[in-house]
């Protein structure tokens, strides 16, 4: 029997409903990239040393925009992406902004969904009072972005040399729980942070913890209490950072 013979291909209605609802999403998404290249950089320019026109109000202007999402950025599981659930990544985002200012400078690598979390804060600080952000990343997705600097985990140190010590606090992601990947990551770290009391962050798998207590002990990094949830990952979470808060104490024996 010849191809020409064959019935065509028909989808059930349920087929078809899933099938255009994937094209409503890739529709919308793509319409929400392009916002985001036209829209981003004017939010984002003012906490990067921007002048704004003295005649504007500050926070009224920001605040009338509608926020950012996640929900743009869909997860590559194939990259070992896993976005925080809105919830953790507002807890994180406030530790880094506590006590920040305008001359502070908060690095975020390979944590976006935090990024995103604390750019959506900074919406309603005044423009004068808010800090620098870096966004550290390899997905390409977010250069939409002018706080993106690309990074690659493979060539830990292949960054802006002006960046060197540059990060009054930092936030680390690891996308892989494997001994090289953190100890990258790690590497990349201790090289971006101010030498005098930085703020450090490591969310990472509990499995994870013996080797994370060896590559920040000079930084007084330990586990604390506050575990990370993600909406499609089951690998238990462990918030670690070299000080405690009103979100979490550091974690005892007793806390396992």
């Amino acid at each position: 029997m010849s191809f020409d013979d064959e019935e065509p291909i028909s989808l059930s209605s349920h087929a078809l409903a899933a099938l255009a609802e994937f094209h409503a999403e890739k529709d919308a998404h793509e319409k929400t990239f392009e916002k985001l290249r036209t829209g981003a950089a004017p939010r984002a320019g003012a906490g990067l040393g921007v002048v704004e026109p003295e005649d504007e109000d500050p926070v009224a202007e920001d605040a009338d925009d509608q926020p950012l999402s996640m929900a743009a950025f869909t997860e590559d599981w194939n990259e070992s992406q896993f976005w925080f659930l809105d919830e953790t990544a507002f807890a994180l985002a406030d530790q880094l902004l506590d006590g920040a200012s305008s001359s502070s400078t908060i690095g975020v690598v390979s944590t976006p969904s935090v990024f995103i979390a604390l750019k959506n804060r900074l919406r309603f600080w005044p423009i004068q009072d808010r800090p620098k952000l870096v966004l550290f990343e390899h997905d390409h997705r977010f250069s939409v972005f002018p706080e993106f600097v690309f990074y690659d985990f493979q060539r830990p140190l292949q960054l802006p040399a002006h960046l060197k010590g540059s990060l009054d606090s930092v936030i680390i992601d690891p996308p892989f729980f494997s001994n090289d990947c953190q100890t990258k990551f790690a590497l990349t770290g201790r090289w971006l942070v101010k030498p005098k009391s930085p703020r450090v962050i490591v969310c990472t798998g509990e499995r994870m913890a013996t080797i994370v207590d060896k590559l920040y002990r000079s930084l007084g990094v330990y586990a604390t209490t506050f575990e990370p949830a993600h909406a499609g990952l089951s690998n238990h979470y462990y918030c670690y950072a070299n000080f405690e808060s009103s979100t979490w104490d550091w974690r005892s024996d007793e806390s396992d």
